[in-house]
């Protein structure tokens, strides 16, 4: 009968948590992830050049001699990336952990979408659906516009926007400019940016 008992008022509780937070979401990225504190004793951050560099380790000379003063992170993938404790970790994250003293709550976007830009004007902590909102066009898109392509049926230009992770049907038109219209409409009313949709 206790068992009982304790498994409704459980399974009562269950149903009445709160979503995750922010700072729940923070906490979960940054599990097992080096402290910012940590990021402050192992690398400089200039945030006018968004560069990082190794700072000397004491009781490591022969690290010392070699990587000190030298600028961190690889940059042969679309983010710059370092190696810190064992842990791939992306440069913008770190830029931000050790110039604000905490991870970031979500993404970080580039604001002139330059991955490999990381001064700190340029970043920014948004959550992914707006940090989609300022994303480039596909490479194999045909129409020449993000979310515009010809439909076969009927043969018309179909327009439509992705807002939170929910994909908006704005509608068939006759004339690329018209559906151009459309979406460039849904795109100032949803706040998305100026550079959303474009090549890069």
């Amino acid at each position: 009968m206790c068992l009982i008992f304790w498994i409704k008022i459980w399974a009562g509780s269950a149903l009445t948590l709160d979503p995750p937070t922010p700072a729940d979401r923070s906490r979960q990225m940054t599990k097992d992830l080096p402290s910012p504190e940590l990021l402050r004793k192992l690398l400089r951050y200039e945030p006018k050049t968004g560069k990082l560099f190794w700072l000397p380790r004491k009781n490591d000379k022969s690290w010392t001699k070699r990587w000190a003063g030298k600028e961190a992170g690889s940059f042969s993938s679309r983010y710059v990336k370092i190696d810190v404790m064992g842990k791939s970790i992306l440069g913008h994250r770190v830029a931000w952990a050790i110039y604000f003293g905490s991870w970031p709550n979500d993404d970080i976007d580039h604001k002139n979408g330059d991955t490999h830009d990381n001064r700190i004007s340029n970043l920014r902590d948004v959550t992914k659906s707006i940090n989609q909102r300022n994303s480039k066009m596909r490479a194999d898109n045909t129409s020449g516009h993000a979310g515009i392509r010809m439909s076969l049926r009927p043969a018309k230009w179909r327009a439509e926007i992705k807002v939170s992770g929910k994909t908006k049907h704005l509608g068939y038109f006759d004339t690329l400019d018209e559906a151009i219209a459309a979406r460039k409409k849904a795109k100032s009313k949803n706040g998305f940016s100026d550079r959303h949709g474009a090549y890069s």
